[in-house]
């Protein structure tokens, strides 16, 4: 597979530079010192129990403690994030507003012709909250158990495989298409109105494979009804260190997953920004948080408002590739 599709650092001293301006810009607002002085809303694009959900409200809970206010959620879902997104875009940049979402935000530019905000220029970024691996799963009964049993069963079988996934141009589908091409092999895409029909057909033997985020897929693997064979990050998930990655399974290189952020609204004050994402980076070091995250299978990241705008720009442009050359649009 091409090296743009699983690295995309071109760019990367570009849009450190541009995430330093925007940060920096002066804005006429009020004096912050005394912020927050009442509650802070986080408005989480998702319906409640969900992973974008579940990463942001454990954070959120400590995150309140640390500012001596609280930070509510308020799940405002639907339109795959972007009715809770336009929400925190058009609100108020005084630092009372901000979002919590998922990798889907910067991926979702890609495959929608028309947006109601701009997923990277409306937004300043917060802080990356965590990663999460996708696992690639199989059915208990199949007789893959390797990556190596994968591809040589996919070559014997060219477009006889099928992988599911939550959506068209999900994470999960995308990440097929990645794992395609990086291999050279074909296999069909079925799409599903979300994980949970997909891992039960999966479970069922309605199809052969997936690659889906690790919340997701535990419990099924935990049962015994699904195998899991690798996770599709760089290096090996804290949660199941016993897998191994695609990577070292003789695709060097790959690397996908799905991760979660806070942003606030373009134009709010650095200091407000510099605030939030302090009380998010001591959050995520609180044991019940990191206890939390790893049950999830999530890992926590905790970076500097800097640092998550270099990545999700660098990720916007890596998924967008991937997006491009698969085809892949949204139903």
């Amino acid at each position: 597979m091409p090296a743009r599709l699983l690295t995309c650092t071109a760019g990367a001293t570009s849009a450190m530079a541009l995430a330093l301006t925007l940060l920096a810009t002066p804005v006429a607002h009020a004096d912050t010192s005394a912020y927050p002085d009442r509650p802070v809303q986080m408005i989480i694009p998702y319906p409640p129990g969900g992973p974008t959900d579940l990463t942001a409200r454990v954070v959120a809970a400590e995150m309140g403690s640390v500012l001596g206010q609280p930070v509510v959620p308020d799940n405002r879902a639907g339109a795959s994030g972007m009715i809770g997104a336009d929400a925190v875009a058009k609100a108020s940049p005084n630092g009372y507003t901000f979002l919590a979402n998922a990798s889907i935000h910067v991926i979702n530019p890609s495959v929608y012709d028309k947006m109601t905000f701009d997923a990277l220029e409306d937004f300043v970024p917060i802080t990356q909250l965590a990663q999460v691996p996708l696992v690639l799963v199989v059915p208990e009964s199949s007789p893959i158990h390797s990556v190596e049993d994968l591809v040589k069963l996919a070559q014997s079988r060219p477009g006889g495989l099928n992988f599911g996934s939550a959506g068209n141009a999900s994470a999960q589908h995308l990440s097929g298409e990645s794992f395609k091409r990086a291999a050279g092999i074909d296999m069909q895409h079925i799409p599903y109105k979300g994980s949970a029909p997909a891992l039960q057909d999966l479970a069922g033997g309605q199809i052969d494979l997936m690659f889906d985020s690790m919340p997701s897929a535990t419990p099924l693997i935990n049962s015994g009804k699904l195998r899991a064979i690798a996770v599709t990050t760089a290096n090996r998930a804290q949660a199941r260190p016993e897998l191994p990655t695609i990577a070292e399974s003789g695709y060097p290189g790959f690397n996908m997953a799905t991760w979660y952020g806070y942003w606030a609204p373009k134009g709010t004050p650095p200091a407000i920004v510099n605030k939030l994402a302090a009380a998010a980076q001591e959050a995520l070091k609180n044991p019940k948080v990191i206890d939390s995250y790893l049950k999830m299978g999530a890992e926590p990241v905790g970076s500097t408002p800097e640092e998550f705008a270099v990545y999700a720009r660098d990720e916007a442009q890596k998924w967008g590739q991937i997006v491009k050359e698969s085809g892949a649009r949204r139903d």
